[in-house]
């Protein structure tokens, strides 16, 4: 999903095209020394490190006012043993999307918020086959609950964008 092409204010260069989402290859806790771990593993929609500490892929969805889409974060959350097993077995259930929101901790670390993102408490709403899951972050005074809750504008947007390119 991308927009008009913007003048980077980082390094003065005109980029392609806004993108309106980016997205944590990994929760938080992967490495490369995890990975070698038995009971370890890591999806394209789950994770499992050590055998003992679960992750799902969702998405915080943030309302653009001044534009036609939403901004998305892809990120991990964790979940409790008893709620990753229920997911794993609704998985290929039409009617999983009518589950009650899971609860977890969000374990990817967004750039760009003060204090991390990390271990910030979600309910993870399942939706649709074919579908990622939604996350809702706690709404608290955080930066990012306040940002799910009223949106975010076309420069907030940009700004994400110099962030996720330049660091």
């Amino acid at each position: 999903m991308t927009s008009s092409a913007f003048t980077c204010s980082s390094c003065g260069e005109v980029h392609d095209g806004l993108a309106f989402g980016y997205s944590a290859p990994a929760p938080v806790y992967w490495s490369e020394e995890v990975a070698e771990n038995r009971g370890s593993f890591l999806s394209e929609e789950q994770c499992v490190i050590n055998g003992e500490h679960q992750f799902v892929r969702g998405r915080i969805v943030l309302p653009v006012r001044d534009a036609d889409e939403d901004f998305e974060w892809g990120v991990w959350v964790s979940l409790s043993p008893a709620n990753f097993a229920r997911m794993i077995a609704v998985y290929e259930d039409p009617a999983r999307e009518n589950e009650p929101p899971y609860f977890g901790w969000l374990s990817t670390n967004l750039p760009g918020y003060e204090p991390t993102t990390v271990n910030l408490k979600t309910n993870l709403h399942t939706q649709a086959l074919g579908v990622r899951p939604l996350v809702e972050v706690e709404p608290t005074d955080h930066p990012l609950a306040v940002e799910q809750r009223e949106g975010i504008t076309l420069a907030r947007v940009r700004e994400i964008a110099e962030i996720a390119l330049h660091g």
